[in-house]
């Protein structure tokens, strides 16, 4: 099967500088050397604690952050190497769905702008059918078409999110980056928007990356699972062969820190110890031996490589070099 999405060797540095015009005095590497394939129809759930770049990365793939080095092949086309006016004839189709339903939305346009607007600059609706247009994709997502003519203010934090996830169908993408979409709701409105793009995906065929930090969701709506730790994607596999066989230490006590479902049941946690190291000076070699329970020696000096260890499936680990 022919990728749609497919990063290569993403990084992404960020300077640091005293002052506004100084030269930059270090470099927060905040995504160093990912890639990999999301397929047409598929969602690859990127799953990982605060601070380790799933957002970046996310941006990056679709071009609201221009990589350091790295390609991002969208449908066969390098986006990296397109002008702006290239870019933005093809824009509409990869979209993004923001993490606060609260702050993505400009409260200032009604409904109708906040979803129409970017219909008519890329002409797919004209003034005269504008308003049957957004109506659809309000009712697409669970929302009356009444709603249309109201503001941002007027709405609770899971009905924003309907909104915005109609913002980003409204353009008919093929890709849409989920950038951590119930991570701002409540539990049991959680679940609705999940359901509600498990849905959507079935219908209109729409690939996705979406980015938690929840092994649960994104196991429940993903088909593969990107594990990451401070700018590295750590192990890659089907989300049922990595949630029963989880090969990286650091995916081990990621589910081991999930609650069981089972009322009385127990799991063995594997508990780690410390933070995560600054992204502004990365440990050498294995970036996750400062927390690990299985480290050896050579893990303080060498980067582990990419290892497959069975079939789609990849791990960065000295464990299985």
């Amino acid at each position: 099967m022919t990728a749609l999405i497919k990063a290569v060797g993403l990084k992404k540095t960020f300077p640091i500088s005293e002052g506004t015009l100084s030269k930059p005095t270090d470099f927060v590497h905040a995504v160093d050397g990912v890639s990999f394939e999301i397929n047409r129809s598929e969602t690859l759930g990127l799953v990982g604690e605060s601070g380790c770049g799933k957002t970046t990365l996310g941006r990056m793939v679709i071009c609201l952050l221009d990589p350091t080095e790295g390609k991002v092949i969208f449908d066969g086309i390098d986006l990296v190497s397109l002008s702006e006016k290239q870019l933005r004839k093809i824009r509409n189709r990869f979209q993004i769905i923001f993490q606060d339903p609260y702050s993505s939305l400009n409260p200032r346009f009604t409904v109708e702008r906040l979803i129409g607007e970017a219909m008519l600059i890329h002409k797919k609706a004209s003034k005269e059918d504008l308003s049957d247009r957004v109506a659809f994709q309000l009712e697409r997502v669970g929302l009356s078409a009444d709603y249309m003519k109201r503001y941002p203010h007027e709405f609770s934090g899971g009905q924003r999110q309907r909104i915005g996830i109609a913002r980003a169908l409204a353009l008919e993408p093929e890709f849409i980056v989920c950038d951590e979409p119930v991570s701002a709701l409540d539990v049991s409105i959680q679940a609705q928007i999940i359901n509600l793009l498990q849905d959507l995906q079935s219908e209109l065929n729409i690939s996705l990356l979406f980015i938690s930090h929840d092994l649960n969701i994104v196991g429940h709506l993903s088909q593969n699972i990107a594990v990451m730790y401070l700018g590295r994607i750590v192990e890659t596999a089907p989300a049922k062969k990595l949630r029963e066989n989880p090969a990286h230490p650091y995916t081990q006590a990621l589910l081991s820190a999930n609650p069981v479902p089972k009322p009385g049941g127990k799991s063995k946690r594997k508990v780690l110890v410390g933070d995560v190291p600054s992204p502004l000076n990365p440990p050498k070699g294995c970036r996750f031996h400062t927390r690990c329970p299985d480290v050896m020696d050579h893990c303080l000096r060498q980067s582990p490589s990419s290892v497959k260890i069975s079939e789609n499936h990849w791990v960065e680990c000295h464990l299985y070099d």
